[in-house]
């Protein structure tokens, strides 16, 4: 039995279709107008990374073809957004502020554990040499500021 199916490893390059370097271009019908779009999809991935408008070709009805020079733009482009999104998330799931308590500098870190079924945080202070003082489980929507960090290591790390 032979596989119809190309290897997805293959590089492809045609004019609303290109794949190379994890990446696949997949130029669309924009539903919200009479234009055209760029699906910019990451290997392994089953939605787009981004979507973003696409250039109509000479005659002003058929999208412009993809060629290397779009195509590695648009892989750049791409990847730079995942990168800032990834950045953005790890900054939401792990918090971290130093505030001064009793006299001490204290870091206090919240580190959130995203689960659809069981999601959980922990809570966590250290002092200036990195020995733990406390840590304990929270909710994952507990609010880490200066303030609730200040009351929590002012209280002597009580559950908040």
């Amino acid at each position: 039995m032979t596989d119809l199916l190309p290897d997805p490893d293959s590089k492809i390059e045609q004019a609303r279709l290109w794949r190379d370097n994890g990446w696949t271009a997949r130029v669309i019908k924009n539903e919200d107008d009479d234009g055209w779009a760029v699906a910019m999809i990451k290997d392994g991935e089953p939605e787009p990374a981004l979507i973003g408008p696409w250039t109509m070709g000479r005659d002003k009805k058929n999208p412009k073809p993809l060629d290397g020079n779009a195509f590695n733009t648009l892989v750049k482009t791409a990847a730079e957004f995942v990168r800032r999104h990834e950045q953005q998330l790890h900054a939401t799931l792990h918090q971290s502020i130093i505030v001064t308590a009793k006299n001490a500098r204290v870091t206090v870190s919240l580190d959130i554990v995203p689960d659809d079924d069981n999601p959980s945080a922990t809570l966590t202070a250290q002092d200036e040499a990195g020995t733990e003082l406390a840590q304990l489980r929270v909710s994952p929507g507990f609010k880490l500021n200066r303030t609730s960090a200040t009351a929590w290591a002012d209280g002597g790390f009580q559950k908040p």
